[in-house]
This record gives C-alpha cells, structure tokens and sequence, in this order.
C-alpha cells in the first residue's frame, strides 16, 4: 500500500483489496491524486477508509491536498479528501493519463509477484512478499 512522506504520489488505476489499516497513508504534507482506482474494504467495520493521515492532528491534514477521482469504492470503502485538490505544479507531473476504474479486472488480470513461485496471475493481494 502507497504511503508517501511530503512529495507527491499519483495512485492510478490499481486494484485495492485486503488491507489491514488503511489502503493510502501520508505524512509530512504530502500531496496524493488518487485516480481510476478500485477500493474493496475489507469486512472489518473499523478498516473501511481508504485514507489514513499518520502523526498529524486534524487541523493540519486537512490543508493537505488528498483528492479521489474515478475511483470505486466497494464494500462500504470511503476515501476522505481534503485540501484544494492538486497543486498546479503537480498537474504537469502526470505520469500516465488513467483510465476508467471500470477497466480494473483486465487493467490487472496480469499482475502477480515474480517472487511468489506459488502465486497465479491475478492474486497479487495475497503474496507472501507483501
């Protein structure tokens, strides 16, 4: 799961299952564009949110620019933005233009850990290696 420490991540088109805690984390300020992106919370009721601001008392965090577009949220998952959106000097550091989150199933059917020799194509959420 992303967690980014100041700077700036650009989540995209990722598929979101399992997590413990929380499926995005930040500290330091740091500006996320989460984009095209699929969240299924697990069934705990308690781990639902997909956003977790860590060592940051709520009158701060919510200056930082935290922002959900096209994402799906799945089984009660929730992303909580905050900020403005994203700063001007990030729109340029796009790195890949997203597509619709209703492209996750064939956007990963592929994915799976190399390490993992028991692992099939697909199922990377359960790699050991994680």
């Amino acid at each position: 799961m992303p967690r980014c420490r100041r700077g700036y991540v650009h989540v995209v088109n990722n598929d979101f299952t399992m997590w413990e805690m929380y499926a995005i984390g930040g500290s330091g300020n740091p500006t996320i564009n989460s984009q095209g992106n699929r969240y299924t919370a697990p069934s705990n009721p308690y781990a639902k949110e997909v956003t977790k601001r860590l060592d940051t008392a709520e009158e701060k965090w919510r200056a930082w620019n935290w922002r959900s577009e096209g994402d799906i949220m799945v089984n009660g998952a929730f992303f909580v933005a905050s900020g403005e959106g994203v700063e001007a000097k990030y729109e340029k550091a796009y790195s890949v233009e997203p597509k619709s989150a209703t492209f996750i199933d064939q956007l990963t059917m592929h994915a799976w850990c190399p390490r993992c020799q028991e692992q099939q194509p697909g199922q990377v959420e359960y790699c050991k290696w994680w």
